[in-house]
């Protein structure tokens, strides 16, 4: 099972059922928060729905192809993040995220994107982690940003929502590109 120390008081662990309640009530407290850039985070009604989505996760691991981690900031779970899939014939990946209503702006997703890219392109040997975001959600789009990944350009209408298409932007990170961010400093 896939757990990370990031740093004192905050780690990564895969999620599992014995979340449910937690992240279930962390959703229904953040939904307002969530659902303009996450729309089938509506969908999570009850806590049925939210161990349907820990269990769907608990089989995307079994078949070696991705994970669901909790995010947990001071022993408490404040957000998800998370491979879409992997695909293991071209060595890529996508990540996506979220944080709890009240979580955001302390660099914790940065540090947690940065935790899961390392993971990708280090220990899982892959070569390309892309990241999606819409154009318009900007504290999203901040944290490839700040990670150096490339924006590679703009998909159209990439997405609906409610009622009407999003444009997403495409950032990625090469294997060679983060080895080269994040090469160790030497000390003499």
């Amino acid at each position: 099972m896939f757990s990370y120390e990031i740093e004192k008081n905050l780690h990564l662990k895969i999620l599992t059922l014995q979340d449910a309640e937690e992240l279930y009530e962390l959703t229904i407290n953040s939904m307002e928060h969530l659902k303009e850039w996450l729309p089938l985070i509506a969908y999570n009604q009850k806590l049925e729905d939210t161990e349907k989505f820990i269990k769907s996760t608990m089989n995307q691991f079994a078949e070696n192809n991705g994970f669901q981690a909790g995010i947990w900031s001071n022993s408490k779970l404040v957000g998800v993040i998370g491979f879409h899939s992997i695909n293991w014939i071209n060595k890529s990946t996508s990540i996506g995220y979220w944080l709890g209503k009240g979580f955001e702006g302390s660099g914790i997703m940065t540090k947690a994107c940065h935790a899961f890219v390392h993971h990708a392109l280090t220990d899982l040997k892959l070569n390309r982690v892309e990241i999606r975001a819409a154009v318009e959600n900007t504290k999203s789009r901040a944290i490839p940003e700040r990670l150096g990944f490339i924006k590679e350009g703009c998909i159209r209408k990439a997405e609906w929502i409610y009622d009407h298409y999003v444009d997403h932007y495409v950032y990625g990170m090469l294997a060679e590109d983060w080895a080269i961010k994040n090469k160790p400093i030497l000390k003499c």
